[in-house]
């Protein structure tokens, strides 16, 4: 848990960055069941009580997807890791919620719930810009491995390129498209999360640096953004 943080929570570009989250029509809007089921999967893979879909805004983060702590829209930026985390260049940014782990942000929420570990990478759209992350939360502290950071990265650069999905299909007004959309994805994470209920059930939660179980997981990412791929072509076309 050694992440280094920069001096300000708002970093220079954040006027170009903010222009870019909101571009996406995403911020402040009704849940949708896809990205609940990113979620439910994530939580699901690294077998913690919460995981998220955080937007940083200008001076709130909005979670547009939560397991494990429905009900609660967002944050405060200043209260929120995610805005924290989204300044960093790392795959997958680390916390323990220690106030000294992170002097950018007030962890009083975090800590009066019980919060000890933060895992979360970057939600990069096409720019560079980082809008938000995808996140799992637990209760007790805890490390990530390499693996388990190579698949939250990935896990989130699919969350990212669903985003930009959705807003292709809704800005051409495509809107029984982006359904379908949703339908096969949510097809594809569902059999996903199966696989992950039954990984999870024969140790206990799911072990990354099994030889076996590392290559299962991976062909279900590759799986999940030939999917993407396929319907990014036809929503550019």
């Amino acid at each position: 848990m050694s992440t280094t943080f920069p001096d300000s929570l708002v970093p220079a570009n954040d006027a170009a960055r903010l222009r870019t989250l909101h571009q996406y029509h995403i911020v402040n809007t009704t849940p949708e069941p896809i990205f609940d089921d990113y979620t439910a999967w994530a939580a699901q893979l690294f077998n913690t009580p919460i995981s998220l879909i955080s937007l940083v805004d200008d001076d709130y983060v909005w979670f547009k997807s939560v397991t494990g702590a429905e009900g609660i829209p967002g944050l405060p930026r200043v209260e929120s890791m995610c805005s924290a985390a989204i300044l960093q260049d790392e795959a997958v940014v680390t916390s323990d919620y220690k106030a000294e782990s992170c002097t950018l942000i007030k962890p009083d929420v975090a800590q009066a719930i019980g919060l000890k570990f933060y895992a979360g990478a970057a939600l990069q759209m096409p720019g560079g810009f980082r809008v938000g992350m995808l996140a799992v939360i637990g209760r007790e502290f805890r490390t990530i491995s390499e693996k388990e950071t190579a698949v939250l990265a990935r896990l989130a650069a699919l969350v990212s390129q669903t985003i930009e999905l959705r807003a292709r299909y809704l800005n051409a007004h495509q809107q029984e498209e982006w359904e379908e959309a949703q339908a096969e994805l949510a097809d594809t994470l569902d059999e996903n999360s199966a696989l992950a209920r039954y990984l999870s059930s024969r140790n206990n939660g799911i072990d990354f640096d099994d030889d076996d179980v590392a290559p299962l997981i991976e062909r279900r990412l590759d799986g999940l953004g030939k999917v993407l791929k396929r319907r990014m072509t036809q929503a550019t076309g």
